[in-house]
C-alpha cells in the first residue's frame, strides 16, 4: 500500500485528488496538510511514501519547501503539483530535489501512473517535457533569463513580481534586508532590467506569477 500525504492549501483540490485515489487499491491518502507549515510537522513522522505538493501554497516557497522536506526526510518522494506549465518550473523544481512535476490538468491515470513511478524510486516528467529536456541540451539552444537566476534569486524575483516589498520579502525568508537587496541587484542584472515593472511584465508573460 502506498501511503500518501497530500499538501494543498484548497480543500476542494484535496478532495478531487481523494476520490480520484481512493478507487486505486494499492494506494491510502494517509493525512493532509493546508498549509507548508503543516507539511513540514507531518513528514517528521516519516510515516508516508509519496507527498504531492502544491506548487504555490501560504508561506515557504515550494522551492525553499521542497528543500527543507528533502533535507528532513531525504528518502520521502516528492511529487509536485501545479497549474503552471511543466516548462516553467518542472526543470528548477527536479533541480531542487522534486522528483516528479504533474500539471493539475492531467488525467487521473497520468496521477496514479506519477505516484507510482516516484514510490518506486523513480522521477517523472511528462513525454513531451522529456523531448524538451533532450533540446534542452543543445547547445545552440537559447535559455530564458530566468533560467539564469539562482534558486535564491528566482524566489525574489517571484515575490517582486507579486508586489512585495524588499523588507517584507526578508521577513519571510528570514534573511536580511541587505541580502535581499542584494539578490534584487544580481537578478536584475542577469535578466538586463532596470525597474520594477519591468519584472512584472516579464513575469506575467512567461507565466511565473503564483
Amino acid at each position: 500500500m502506498i501511503k500518501i500525504l497530500i499538501a494543498d492549501d484548497h480543500a476542494i483540490v484535496r478532495e478531487g485528488l481523494k476520490q480520484i485515489l481512493a478507487d486505486v487499491p494499492d494506494m491510502e491518502v494517509c493525512a493532509e496538510a493546508a498549509s507548508g507549515d503543516e507539511a513540514l510537522k507531518m513528514i517528521r513522522a516519516d510515516g508516508w511514501d509519496v507527498m504531492l505538493l502544491d506548487i504555490a501554497m501560504p508561506g515557504k516557497s515550494v522551492l525553499e519547501l521542497t528543500r527543507i522536506a528533502k533535507q528532513q526526510n531525504p528518502h520521502l518522494p516528492i511529487l509536485i503539483l501545479s497549474m503552471y506549465p511543466e516548462e516553467q518550473y518542472a526543470i528548477r523544481m527536479l533541480q531542487t530535489g522534486a522528483d516528479g512535476y504533474l500539471t493539475k490538468e492531467s488525467a487521473p491515470d497520468q496521477l496514479v501512473a506519477a505516484i507510482r513511478k516516484v514510490a518506486g524510486g523513480g522521477k517523472y516528467i511528462s513525454a513531451a517535457m522529456a523531448e524538451k529536456l533532450i533540446e534542452e541540451l543543445k547547445p545552440a539552444r537559447k535559455k530564458p533569463l530566468h533560467a539564469l537566476l539562482s534558486d535564491r534569486e528566482f524566489q525574489v524575483f517571484q515575490a517582486i513580481a507579486c508586489g512585495k516589498r524588499v523588507t517584507e520579502i526578508a521577513n519571510d525568508m528570514a534573511l536580511s534586508v541587505k541580502t535581499i537587496s542584494t539578490f534584487r541587484t544580481r537578478l536584475m542584472s542577469k535578466m538586463n532590467m532596470n525597474t520594477t515593472a519591468e519584472i512584472i511584465r516579464y513575469a506575467m508573460k512567461h507565466h511565473l506569477l503564483d
